[in-house]
C-alpha cells in the first residue's frame, strides 16, 4: 500500500483573482514551515509539487529538512482556467467550486477539457509506487477525495492553507485515509 500525502499549499500572497501565480504571503511562509516541521518524521519522501509559485514554495521546508529536491509535477497544478480578465476568475471558480464535475466536465480551457485535467491528476496519482508527498492546491485534492469517495461534486471539503490530506493506494484504487485541516476558503 502507497501513502500519498497531498499538502495544500500556504496562504498566496495575493488572492487567485489579483495574480495568476502569487507566491506565499509571510503568513504561507510560516504555515509551510509549520507542516513541514509537523511531518518532518515521514521523511525523507519524494516530493512532487505544483509548478505554481506557491506550491513550489510549501515544497521548499520539505526539501530543506528532508535534503531533497521537489520534481515539478505539471499533473497536479490549478485547475485550469478560461481566458478571463482577473476579475472574471473569482465568479468563475466560484460557480464552478458549487458543481458537479459532469456539468462541467467536457468545457475547455487552456487547451484542455476539465474532464481531461481531472483524469490527469488521478492518473498521475495512481502511478505513484512509494510514499510521496505532494504540494498543490484545493481543487487538486479536491479531485484525489472525491474520486476515492465516488463523489462526483467539485468541493467535497475544504482543505486549510498546509494542512494534509492522506490517501491510499491499494490495489489500483484510491481510499481516503484522513482529510486535511479544514477551513473556510475565500475564493479571490
Amino acid at each position: 500500500m502507497t501513502k500519498i500525502y497531498m499538502v495544500r499549499h500556504g496562504e498566496a500572497a495575493a488572492t487567485w483573482g489579483k495574480l495568476p501565480d502569487p507566491g506565499l504571503s509571510d503568513l504561507g511562509r510560516q504555515q509551510a514551515q509549520d507542516i513541514a516541521k509537523e511531518l518532518h518524521d515521514l521523511g525523507p519522501l519524494p516530493i512532487l509539487t505544483s509548478p505554481m509559485q506557491r506550491a513550489q514554495q510549501t515544497a521548499t521546508p520539505f526539501e530543506q529538512a528532508w535534503k531533497t529536491h521537489a520534481i515539478i509535477e505539471p499533473a497536479i497544478t490549478e485547475i485550469p482556467t478560461p481566458d478571463f480578465d482577473m476579475e472574471q476568475r473569482q465568479g468563475w471558480l466560484k460557480s464552478v467550486m458549487e458543481g458537479n464535475w459532469s456539468q462541467f466536465g467536457d468545457q475547455k480551457a487552456e487547451g484542455t477539457t476539465w474532464e481531461d485535467w481531472r483524469q490527469g491528476v488521478i492518473n498521475r496519482l495512481l502511478k505513484i509506487n512509494e510514499d510521496t508527498l505532494l504540494t498543490t492546491h484545493f481543487i487538486s485534492i479536491n479531485v484525489a477525495v472525491g474520486w476515492a469517495l465516488g463523489d462526483d461534486r467539485v468541493v467535497n471539503f475544504k482543505p486549510d492553507n498546509a494542512s494534509c490530506t492522506v490517501l491510499e493506494i491499494i490495489n489500483g484504487k484510491l481510499k481516503l485515509i484522513t482529510l486535511g485541516k479544514e477551513a473556510q476558503t475565500e475564493v479571490g
